[in-house]
């Protein structure tokens, strides 16, 4: 009985494709529509072109159609495939020179850099000359910080300045600048694995940063008053490190007064915005 069996499976032939019954549609050419069609390797070089030339353009937009008229979907992030020739028309029309010619897509794009180089490299905004650092009877539970300026701060400016200040007070604030627990910064230069001792952290007496108040600007003068509660010199080195780079990469200042009641020309009287004057939160 087997062999009959087996003979008659070998010897019938199977039903031609498309006649099961059904009527099969484009959408049916797979196997298991979850699985998506592949596109051919040509397809991806040419999508990966779109928007450096007019010629790669069009064979894409060409294949796009020939994928909707089959059936399937595309595949891929079509708004990232435009960028360059939707964002920047200058770039896309160079890029597109390039397969033609090299060396004139290079002399352009030279060419572009040197017009458009101030918007490219920024040049540093700040001052040359050191500031001066004064300390004039500071208090480091009662006193202001004096700032002199170069030029009248700019809207930019001032939300740098604030930014600085606000982010050494938060440090500040949770104990962050407690040169009383410095482990890592005593141990030797050559140290390959530094170790630290939570323990000894944790017993360290902690130190906070009490308050700050607003920063009150009159033209390029400005003044915070700060109460830091503990005499602790390590917040202001870590201050003066911030003040420095921020006069020599963005704005200029003259001088910085710690403490004291009078700073040259501020004068108490002044509070209206007609005479410069200014306040801005922390």
């Amino acid at each position: 009985m087997l062999p009959a069996l087996l003979a008659g499976c070998l010897t019938a032939s199977p039903p031609p494709l498309g006649t099961t019954g059904a009527t099969v549609g484009p959408s049916a050419r797979l196997t298991n529509p979850w699985v998506p069609r592949l596109r051919r390797p040509s397809g991806l070089v040419v999508r990966r072109r779109v928007g450096f030339g007019s010629v790669a353009r069009a064979a894409a937009t060409k294949e796009d159609d020939e994928e909707l008229e089959e059936g399937f979907p595309r595949l891929g992030n079509d708004g990232e495939d435009d960028y360059d020739h939707d964002h920047d028309p200058e770039i896309a029309d160079i890029m597109g020179d390039y397969f033609d010619d090299p060396k004139k897509a290079q002399s352009r794009m030279e060419e572009r850099i040197k017009k458009k180089r101030h918007k490219i490299v920024q040049a540093k905004t700040g001052s040359p000359d050191p500031m001066k650092v004064v300390f004039n009877k500071f208090d480091f539970s009662n006193s202001y910080i004096w700032f002199e300026f170069y030029h009248a701060l700019l809207p930019k400016d001032v939300t740098l300045i604030c930014d600085a200040l606000r982010s050494w007070h938060v440090v500040g604030r949770l104990g962050g600048c407690n040169s009383m627990n410095m482990q890592l910064s005593q141990l030797p230069l050559d140290c390959q694995r530094p170790t630290y001792d939570v323990l000894e952290g944790a017993n360290t007496t902690p130190t906070s940063f009490y308050n700050i108040g607003d920063l009150e600007i009159q033209d390029n003068l400005a003044r915070v008053w700060v109460d830091i509660g503990i005499h602790e010199p390590l917040l202001l080195d870590i201050l003066l490190n911030a003040l420095t780079t921020i006069n020599s990469d963005h704005v200029g200042i003259k001088q910085v007064q710690f403490g004291g009641s009078e700073f040259d020309n501020w004068s108490d009287d002044l509070k209206t915005e007609e005479a410069g004057y200014s306040v801005h939160k922390v």
